[in-house]
């Protein structure tokens, strides 16, 4: 039986990945944050729990990584296309060994730098449209949606660094950032 408090992060995370399908970036920004604030909505409501976070925070990770898919598949045949669904099935190769073996090393070793590539090229869609990467220029920019990634992998799933802390915790923090100025 599903909790309440389950049934609330996956309504906020199916209806946060849909205005990818309206605007690719801004949709996608959209995405990624409220990926982030289940974080926040388990820290502070009290409706029976999640049970597995993990699992259902991979799962639900698929809403929005079907929308950016989704997106990707209406772009024309170039590198930005290939590498990006090259980077969907290596993530979901990831999704899959890390639900057999729960180990959190596995979203390490199968980052999910599909999301961090999409978010690059939708950026450099809005800039400039009609620019299409080579392979040369695919290749010089991977490593920064790739270090990205690899980055925030590592701060939530290896070094665990943001497991301790609340909703309370990060608006307190923010509130102090504007004290200063």
């Amino acid at each position: 039986m599903i909790t309440y408090e389950e049934l609330i992060v996956i309504i906020v995370r199916i209806f946060g990945a849909l205005p990818v399908l309206k605007w690719a970036f801004a949709g996608s920004i959209i995405a990624i944050l409220v990926d982030l604030s289940d974080l926040f909505i388990i820290g502070n409501l009290q409706l029976g729990g999640v049970r597995d976070y993990q699992s259902l925070d991979k799962a639900l990770d698929l809403a929005y990584m079907l929308t950016f898919l989704i997106v990707v598949l209406k772009w024309e045949d170039g590198w930005e296309r290939r590498i990006a669904l090259i980077l969907f099935v290596y993530r979901s190769i990831g999704f899959i060994v890390f639900e057999f073996t729960d180990a959190r090393i596995i979203l390490f070793i199968f980052p999910n730098v599909f999301e961090t590539w999409f978010l690059f090229i939708a950026c450099k869609k809005l800039i400039k449209p009609t620019n299409k990467l080579s392979l040369k220029g695919s290749l010089l920019l991977f490593p920064f949606p790739l270090i990205l990634k690899l980055l925030q992998e590592y701060i939530l799933h290896w070094g665990k660094l943001l497991d301790k802390y609340k909703m309370g915790d990060a608006l307190s923090v923010i509130k102090d950032i504007f004290k200063i100025f």
